[in-house]
Formats: structure tokens, sequence, C-alpha cells
């Protein structure tokens, strides 16, 4: 059998049969959800399933007024969808790479758009940055998650994680930003000699900083946001 068959290709790409975790990459950019109960995942990012599964979107009132409200005001940025069920669902992204972590009573904060799907265990909350909303198409906005269980993000190429250390502030352009650790609370502040140098607003003139302890997960790509729309 040639190294180009379709019998050769078929057995370098086909999915793992094994039995594995509840969440597992099938591949660095699809995410495998082994499916017994439920699973919150970005709208969208169902690209196959196996077995007998439905989806649902978030319902208005799903967690409550206070969280209707964030989301009408962040233009449905994070829209999400309720798979449930039992079976294997495959998730992914515009072809980003995935990143699985698996909290232990932990938090972590997620750019809102690249949070691709996490566990019901996970107790999230949505976050709009109040000081940069005026200053960015579509404003930016987060979500926090907290608990024990899985979350699975998405990265544009190879993420880099800068550590935060006490009188040691990190400097993060927003659009490359993709998360950090719970407990930090971003500054945003404008530089005004880069913006005086190329005479006119841009997104290298306003920066995140993050003072304390803890990490910062940056991707070698600056993602635009446009208001009302989840996707690059």
């Amino acid at each position: 059998m040639g190294k180009y068959s379709i019998n050769e290709f078929i057995k370098q790409t086909k999915q793992d049969e094994r039995v594995n975790e509840y969440f597992e990459l099938e591949t660095p950019r699809i995410l495998e959800v082994n499916l017994t109960d439920l699973v919150w995942a970005k709208m969208g990012s169902m690209i196959s399933y196996t077995g007998q599964i439905k989806f649902e979107r978030e319902k208005i009132l799903e967690h409550g007024v206070g969280m209707m409200f964030k989301k009408a005001f962040t233009g449905e940025g994070t829209s999400l969808m309720k798979a449930i069920g039992n079976g294997r669902l495959y998730l992914a992204d515009q072809g980003k790479k995935i990143t699985i972590f698996d909290l232990n009573n932990e938090s972590i904060t997620v750019n809102g758009n690249d949070l691709l799907a996490f566990e019901p265990s996970i107790k999230w909350d949505i976050k709009l940055m109040k000081k940069v909303a005026g200053m960015m198409s579509g404003g930016l906005f987060n979500v926090t998650l907290q608990g024990t269980g899985k979350v699975a993000i998405t990265t544009h190429f190879e993420p880099l994680t800068l550590l935060v250390r006490p009188g040691e502030p990190v400097i993060t352009d927003p659009n490359a930003t993709v998360a950090w650790s719970g407990h930090l609370t971003p500054e945003f502040r404008t530089d005004i000699s880069i913006r005086t140098f190329l005479g006119r607003g841009s997104g290298e003139s306003i920066q995140m900083e993050f003072s304390g302890e803890g990490f910062v997960i940056i991707q070698p790509f600056e993602e635009v946001y446009m208001s009302g729309n989840s996707s690059s």
C-alpha cells in the first residue's frame, strides 16, 4: 500500500476509537467531547457528532436576568449552545489551536471570542471592559470561569504564557490577549507617544497592564472584534 493511497490517508487521519476522557484533542484544532450528559459550547462550533445528541441555543433567561443584560450589552459575543445526550461530539473554531485546562477549584478569565467549551460544573460570568469599550470596535469583554472541571479555549497559532510577578507588570495588546489568571484585573492605558508617532489612533495605542502575580496567555495574532459578531 503506497504512502499516498486513500487507505493510508484514512489510517493517518481517522478518529481515535478508544474510550477517552471527557475532553480530548482529536487533533490540535479539533476537540472531541465524550458526552454522557451535557456540555456548553460556543455557538456554531459543532463540526460533527455520533450518537444521540441534540443542540439547544442558550435561552434568554438561562442564567438569570443579570446575565441577559450583560449578553445584550456585549452584542451576543459569547453566544453559547447546550449539547445534550450521549455520543462523541467534535468541536472547532475557524481552525484555531485548542488548549484544554482541567480546573481544580481554580479560575481563569478568557477573552469571550476564544472560549470554545466547558463542563456544566464550571461557574461563569461575563465581564465587559468598561474603560476600553469606547476605544475599540465592539468593545472588549471576557468570561471568568471558576470551579472544578474542564475548559477548552482557542488561539490563533501557538500561544505564549507570560508570568506576572510582583513589581514586574506585563503589558499586552488587547487584540492578542487570550486569557489570564482569574484573580488578575488588567488596567487599560493609552500610549500617547505611539498614537502621536502614527498620527492616528491604533490598536497598539491601547494596552493592557497586568500587575500582581499570575499569568497571561497571548497569541501571535491580533484578533479584531466586531460588535454583534463573534468571528474574527
